[in-house]
């Protein structure tokens, strides 16, 4: 399973998706196969996860109105990969 995160270079994200990228590979580390950083402009930010040959959009900034919470893309990525899988104090509900 691959995750590409296009990002708007003219908008200075680079970093945002650096970060998104580094929590994703901390917490399914070789569970995923890639997680790629991919340049874009126009405001785009999108979080596509690839499997199987299909592609499908887990976060789109203007579709999804922003740029994601990371447990909820962390929610969104195990969802796919690894349904059963628990994400320790991520799944957890807070008072």
């Amino acid at each position: 399973m691959k995750v590409t995160i296009h990002y708007c270079t003219g908008c200075n994200w680079l970093l945002r998706a650096g970060w998104y990228a580094q929590e994703l590979l901390s917490t399914f580390g070789e569970s995923l196969e890639q997680v790629a950083l991919a340049p874009s402009h126009g405001g785009h930010f999108e979080v596509v996860i690839e499997a199987d040959g299909e592609s499908e959009a887990l976060w789109e900034r203007k579709r999804d109105g922003g740029f994601p919470e990371i447990k909820e893309l962390k929610r969104r990525v195990r969802d796919r990969l690894d349904p059963q899988r628990d994400l320790g104090h991520l799944d957890r509900q807070t008072p």
